[in-house]
């Protein structure tokens, strides 16, 4: 059918919401939103879905909420009767219908014959991870839209494993939802017995289980109680798990109260992601204003975390996820080694879109080095890959969007354990007599100089996607043998598993694909272009390699220039 037709059939069918036909009513004359909300449908992916809230075939609401559940319903039947008596953990953020859309989705699961346990209040993505791990579920469901701007919300399903589910299993899934052609036709069972509360006793096993991964006991016993620290969950799910760990460890902390409401217009913040310095400014604020040496903020999900120290000059310098990453990653060697407790066979992780900086900080340590593609689930199948058959022990992943993950307790990027490790990272560094700011430079300076940046351009329509995926295919058509004053040296389809070098050879790259075009550049720089799965932008990323960071900014406006230029003639 046509937009008109799908518009037409929503707006005349009789189960449709009285709110619901207002709001569809309001845009009979609005073609371009009618097509956006009626011309395709809300796409599942490996990250589930995501989009913007609001009635419509390409819109998250309980229809296109209770259809997945549905699908995923489907899919566990076909696993038998013990999957379904192993059940379902729900958890959901503090956005918009969060509460909502998990209470639906417990209901379809109920209606199929499968239990659900449904948090009775928010808890992050990596207590559910958690969850789904600790009660031997067979599945995981997570309301979020993450980072997103208010307007959005999403739904994200885990494997057993705790891991987002695997691409193998997500088609099957995709499979089954398809099928459902009558959105409105999907109900659930809300009073059912089979839908249960998530047991108390999570939340306290879970933060027992981060109070084993600390590092530095004797300088958290020192310094804690001491250390200025401010924290701001920006309105989200993580503030009662990041206070209660810091709290456990007898760090110090002070929270932005204002930001601590379950506020679902982020009112206080443009955007509610951490990795912007302008979602820490109430948090810098205060910090100022009491003299606090660092300052934390997490998203809505609270499985990113964004940190701010003071530089040489006493300002607040929010940190990048690769300048968190590194830090953290130099810390975690440092100590483990410091106390022998280092494996022969450690194993790292990061996505390929990551700081190069983590190669010579693993090289140093002797520790070895993965890359995956960006999405914290193959990080988790790394982690899943080791545990059964021991090649290598994983002691630390991250991704440059402020995720990491130290421990196997979940297998998703988990900023309460980031919270935790920051801080002792920070009592640690004062135990020592320097700062975090001061050993960042001194990373620096034994490794070389590196600025890790990146920019995304804005999509919009309902065809955003495949416009993005279109100029990164585009690019692949093109030989471009220099950015800036750097050459290219090789380039990865990743599209295709495949390495060109300049010389012409050929090689694989060994792991999983995705659409994406990665230049290496002389000395160690890099350039890719991808495609972001959540959100209608394409990502640029880059890493530029100087003497030091006045260089560096040169070198990056020239590169960047060149980029430019080559998007806009492929465009």
């Amino acid at each position: 059918m046509t937009y008109r037709q799908n518009y037409q059939t929503w707006l005349n069918d009789p189960r449709l919401p009285e709110a619901c036909k207002k709001e569809l009513a309001a845009i009979a004359s609005d073609e371009k939103e009618m097509e956006y909300r009626f011309g395709g449908e809300l796409e599942f992916g490996t990250a589930g879905m995501r989009g913007i809230i609001g009635c419509g075939m390409n819109m998250m609401n309980v229809f296109t909420v209770m259809r997945a559940t549905q699908g995923l319903s489907e899919y566990i039947k076909t696993l038998g009767r013990e999957a379904m008596q192993r059940g379902v953990v729900i958890s959901y953020d503090t956005r918009r219908n969060s509460r909502l859309f998990a209470e639906r989705s417990a209901a379809v699961l109920a209606k199929n014959g499968i239990k659900a346990y449904l948090f009775d209040d928010v808890h992050p993505v990596p207590m559910l991870s958690y969850a789904v791990r600790y009660l031997h579920a067979i599945a995981g469901i997570m309301i979020t839209a993450s980072h997103n701007p208010k307007e959005y919300n999403g739904y994200k399903v885990y494997g057993e494993d705790g891991a987002q589910m695997s691409p193998e299993a997500t088609a099957v899934v995709v499979k089954y939802i398809g099928e459902i052609g009558d959105y409105l036709s999907v109900t659930g069972e809300e009073n059912s017995p089979l839908i249960e509360k998530v047991p108390a006793e999570v939340d306290a096993t879970y933060l027992e289980a981060l109070s084993k991964l600390t590092l530095s006991e004797e300088a958290v016993k020192k310094c804690g109680k001491d250390l200025k620290l401010v924290y701001t969950p920006v309105h989200g799910s993580g503030y009662l798990p990041v206070t209660a760990i810091l709290k456990k460890l007898g760090i110090n902390v002070t929270v932005v109260e204002e930001q601590t409401t379950k506020d679902t217009e982020f009112s206080t913040v443009k955007v509610p992601n951490p990795e912007f310095k302008e979602t820490l400014s109430m948090g810098i604020a205060l910090a100022n204003k009491i003299h606090a040496d660092v300052v934390f903020g997490t998203d809505p999900d609270s499985d990113r975390l964004g940190v701010a120290v003071k530089d040489e000059k006493g300002e607040f310098l929010a940190l990048s996820g690769n300048q968190v990453g590194i830090l953290l990653l130099d810390y975690i060697l440092t100590r483990l080694k410091e106390e022998n407790a280092l494996p022969d066979n450690a194993a790292v992780v990061k996505s390929f879109v990551s700081t190069g900086m983590a190669k010579a900080i693993c090289e140093e340590f002797g520790v070895a080095l993965f890359e995956t593609p960006v999405g914290f689930k193959f990080i988790g199948e790394k982690i899943k890959q080791w545990e059964q058959d021991g090649s290598h022990t994983y002691v630390f992943g991250f991704e440059e969007s402020c995720g990491y993950l130290r421990g196997t307790h979940a297998r998703d990027k988990d900023a309460v354990v980031a919270s935790m490790l920051c801080a002792e990272m920070v009592c640690y560094y004062t135990y020592i007599g320097k700062t975090v700011y001061q050993r960042l430079q001194e990373i620096y300076a034994k490794y070389g100089y590196v600025l890790d940046r990146n920019i995304s351009i804005q999509y919009s329509g309902l065809n955003a996607m495949k416009e993005m995926n279109a100029v990164v295919d585009a690019l692949k058509t093109v030989n471009v043998e220099k950015f800036g004053s750097f050459a290219v040296e090789a380039v990865r389809d990743y599209s295709k598993d495949v390495r060109r070098a300049k010389d012409g050879t050929v090689s694989a790259l060994n792991i999983p694909k995705c659409n994406c075009v990665y230049y290496e550049l002389a000395g160690g720089s890099f350039v890719c272009v991808r495609p972001s799965g959540t959100e209608p932008k394409l990502k640029i990323y880059f890493s530029i390699r100087a003497r030091d960071e006045g260089a560096a900014e040169a070198e990056l406006a020239l590169v960047r220039a060149d980029v430019e230029k080559l998007l806009a003639s492929v465009k």
